[in-house]
């Protein structure tokens, strides 16, 4: 592990908030840190309101996608609801069919199936709707590279709106209306949305035509927080706003299935990380395992007794998903050291038998065991398809459209991406690939990076700094969990492992004279040693609530130790 301690910001804006604010100084630093310098950003950060939302009308294309709408209504034609299998499209399409429906009966859905028709917009999919007599199909979290697919419906007389929120290519498709923030032309003022936060600006500005205020639209947020969360979008503006509200519907009142799939947790109030880790999986493992449908019939369904069975549906997908990601990781394990790849810049691996609803878990897992970029091939039809996982801050989008000639078709963004490639020109594209990784990776993006935010005394956690810090929530990218540094700790002779191979550890640390606080640390029980004997090291960590029994305590969530810190 790096351990890079953050520079700290300018004094001076830091000293300005700090008075502003009435704040101590880390609090200060943290905010400054996060772009925020102005007792306004602060409130703006620290409260948060849905008069902060702004008028979906600022969207490039969305008076003509509420137009076309509209129209559709009014002619009593037939609307195809499209999205993709994963969680933010899944979520997208439950969001804005079952808003549809509450205005306008004929309104059907679509998912496109993972392994038959592939990712995004399918020529099956506009021939299920030319069957069914249906000329108008709202695409959400694709279509914006879909250029054949738009021209094929064109042809058929049949419409698209557009709601995707990817990186469109040089030439946009040729719809009825294309909404995304990304579009250069677009001026709308946050481009950062989810597919299913793009959906909902639609339905938002499909609500501002019937007098619809905004609270009409909060139970629909509980499906915007699970994709923004699932997504892995910036924890950032416009996504703070409906990420926060999204919660506060999910530990309060949400719809009968998410509410299913969260039951069982034992906790009073559930945060978004639960969601990434307890929600989303389990949402996406339906399209991983069986079909998308599954998990739309569930977050669409108002009866919580069915929506229960539908949930245990799910629960089985995701145990079968859990199996084969684990069995599947153990054989690319073992291919990489079969072709004696252990010391490559980027991981490239195949196995025509693997199972293609789960290979882009299996890459993330490989990066855990060999942090390198890394891409996972499956046989798909009459060619190969693969899933794509980065490492912080290299961006493998660019590495593909470097080995672009090799790739039939490719899509994504800096950290994961998908791609098709026909079998004779797999192993091509694995040196081209490795080759393009070798000669644009820094040697440093190849070892992981742990960024902390302060360094802090334990005698500076009291109540009021955690009850600040729980006001930073939700955290997500660009508004990361802040992560301290502690030096010269020791544990109080209470150090033990745990976990089947002792791979975790408990401690109880103190520092100086602070009072002793309990901790826990993942995947570092060979750290173990270190602790022992009374010994000083050095800690990183992020302070958490642990709730267990009904008994809430703090307690510090170790991401690594060392014996003394490591410079870059």
């Amino acid at each position: 592990m790096r351990w890079n301690l953050k520079s700290k910001p300018e004094k001076q804006k830091v000293q300005h908030l700090q008075n502003e604010l009435q704040v101590d100084e880390i609090i200060a630093t943290l905010l400054v840190q996060r772009g925020i310098e102005t007792f306004e950003q602060a409130k703006t950060f620290f409260r948060p309101t849905l008069e902060d939302l702004h008028n979906p009308y600022l969207m490039k294309d969305m008076d003509l996608a509420v137009n076309r709408i509209e129209n559709a209504i009014k002619n009593e034609e037939n609307i195809l609801v499209f999205g993709d299998y994963d969680v933010d499209g899944t979520t997208a399409v439950s969001l804005v069919s079952s808003y549809l429906k509450t205005i306008y009966p004929n309104i059907d859905t679509y998912i496109p199936d993972r392994y038959d028709e592939g990712y995004g917009i399918s020529f099956k999919g506009i021939d299920y709707a030319e069957d069914n007599g249906i000329s108008l199909i709202i695409a959400l979290d694709c279509g914006i590279k879909s250029i054949d697919h738009i021209d094929y419906a064109n042809n058929k007389g049949i419409d698209f709106i557009i709601c995707d929120h990817h990186r469109p290519g040089t030439i946009l498709p040729k719809a009825i209306a294309v909404l995304d923030p990304k579009r250069e032309d677009c001026l709308y003022p946050y481009d950062e949305l989810c597919g299913c936060g793009v959906g909902f600006k639609l339905i938002q500005a499909l609500g501002q035509n019937r007098n619809q205020t905004i609270e009409h639209f909060l139970p629909y947020l509980d499906l915007v927080a699970t994709a923004i969360a699932a997504d892995i979008v910036p924890m950032t503006g416009e996504n703070r706003v409906l990420a926060k509200f999204g919660m506060e519907v999910i530990n309060s009142n949400p719809r009968p299935g998410i509410q299913a799939l969260t039951q069982n947790i034992k906790k009073k109030t559930l945060t978004i990380t639960d969601v990434v880790f307890i929600v989303a999986p389990r949402i996406n493992a339906a399209g991983r395992i069986k079909h998308g449908n599954y998990a739309v019939q569930l977050l669409t369904e108002f009866n919580l007794e069915q929506a229960t069975e539908f949930a245990s549906d799910i629960e089985e997908f995701n145990t079968d998903r859990r199996g084969l990601d684990q069995q599947i990781t153990k054989e690319a394990l073992l291919q990489i050291e079969k072709n004696q790849e252990e010391k490559r810049f980027s991981s490239v691996v195949y196995q025509e038998d693997w199972h293609k609803g789960v290979i882009g878990i299996v890459a993330s897992r490989l990066i855990e065991k060999y942090y390198r970029p890394t891409i996972v091939f499956t046989k798909s039809g009459d060619k190969l398809a693969a899933s794509a996982r980065s490492v912080k801050d290299f961006d493998v989008y660019n590495a593909l459209e470097a080995c672009a000639e090799y790739l039939e078709q490719f899509g994504g963004h800096m950290y994961a991406a998908g791609m098709t490639l026909k079998e004779e020109n797999y192993q091509n594209f694995k040196n081209a690939f490795e080759k393009t990784v070798q000669e644009t990776i820094h040697p440093d993006l190849l070892i992981p990076e742990i960024s902390i935010d302060a360094e802090l005394d334990f005698s500076n956690i009291n109540p009021k700094f955690v009850r600040l810090l729980e006001q930073f929530e939700p955290f997500g990218p660009q508004n990361m969990h802040p992560i301290f540094l502690t030096k010269n700790v020791i544990d109080t002779g209470h150090g033990k492992p745990m976990g089947k191979e002792d791979e975790h550890l408990r401690l109880f640390l103190k520092q100086q004279n602070s009072e002793g606080i309990g901790a826990i640390g993942f995947g570092i029980g060979n750290k173990l040693e270190l602790t022992k004997n009374f010994n000083s090291f050095d800690v990183v960590y992020s302070i958490e609530e642990n709730e267990w029994n009904g008994n809430v305590s703090l307690q510090l969530r170790l991401r690594d130790l060392e014996s003394k810190l490591l410079s870059n």
